[in-house]
């Protein structure tokens, strides 16, 4: 006996079981899986969507492709993309995101590389700086140069601070006072770790030649090295530069030359506060002026 239900207007209970409607179906839930073809669209090219109260779970989505036409928020605590291609509009993207950030949350942030072993780059706290497990190789490199910051010290002579987090090359005009010490602020000292720091100073001498021009005078005798580690400045420590001949570096005695002096700050990886953690090599390059023969 075959029975045709015509209608079907209101249904109370459970379904169990297989069941295939045509139309409109309705309801507060569904449990179970919902498969057809929407057949009939509400405008050109538009297709009757999935709505209700509560919430609507999609286990999978199976197709040839998806756009979603709003924004996408994916909760969770892993998300895999297994695509060939990946393209992003945005141009620039955001690591670590959270509504409070802090340094220490941002601490070993970074990419990552798979491969027989990984490779990573990282932005790492207790130094300040982005690490890399591999060398770099660049085509090009642009420096950023700073002017050293000065403090009075006596007798016409001042303390030349050069803030290593800023540049690694600076610029000094010694019209604004003969250099007595040389001090390196927030040095990387990541504990345990050896590493060093090359920072190149372009001095320019004064009227009158006569700027750091004498051994007693010269640069290297007094050095400041301040440390970085772990998102602050650790206490400074004071120690001499190792320079050739053990004496100092002297500036060229002609007005307006331009020396450059190049000061490689080795931190061994020991006490970070103990002067005998730093050492400190100096070494000049000097005597340049404009150029006259061949003109």
């Amino acid at each position: 006996m075959t029975t045709k239900v015509q209608l079907i207007s209101n249904i109370v209970g459970n379904v169990s079981g297989g069941a295939s409607f045509t139309g409109i179906v309705t309801a507060s839930s569904f449990v179970g899986n919902l498969t057809g073809t929407a057949s009939t669209a509400t405008a050109s090219a538009t297709a009757y969507g999935l709505t209700g109260s509560p919430n609507i779970t999609v286990g999978n989505i199976v197709g040839t492709s998806l756009t979603l036409s709003g924004n996408l928020t994916v909760n969770g605590t892993q998300t895999i993309i297994n695509t060939t291609e990946l393209n992003v509009a945005d141009k620039n993207i955001g690591i670590g995101s959270t509504s409070s950030p802090t340094d220490a949350l941002a601490d070993g942030a970074g990419i990552t590389i798979y491969g027989s072993t990984n490779k990573t780059l990282t932005w790492e706290r207790d130094t300040g700086c982005f690490e890399y497990s591999e060398p770099n190789k660049f085509k090009g490199v642009v420096e950023t140069v700073s002017t050293g910051t000065t403090y009075a010290l006596s007798a016409g002579r001042v303390v030349l601070e050069l803030d290593v987090r800023n540049a690694t090359t600076y610029t000094h005009n010694l019209t604004n006072g003969s250099v007595g010490i040389v001090s390196f602020k927030n040095m990387p000292a990541d504990t345990g770790v050896s590493n060093g720091t090359t920072i190149t100073v372009i001095f320019t001498q004064n009227s009158a030649g006569t700027a750091n021009t004498t051994a007693a005078t010269g640069i290297g005798t007094n050095i400041t090295v301040i440390g970085f580690e772990d998102g602050s400045t650790v206490a400074g420590i004071s120690t001499r530069a190792l320079v050739g001949s053990a004496t100092t570096v002297t500036l060229s005695t002609t007005a307006s030359d331009r020396d450059f002096v190049s000061f490689f700050v080795h931190y061994t990886g020991g006490t970070n506060t103990t002067a005998s953690s730093y050492q400190v090599y100096t070494t000049k390059n000097g005597g340049f002026r404009q150029g006259t023969v061949g003109v």
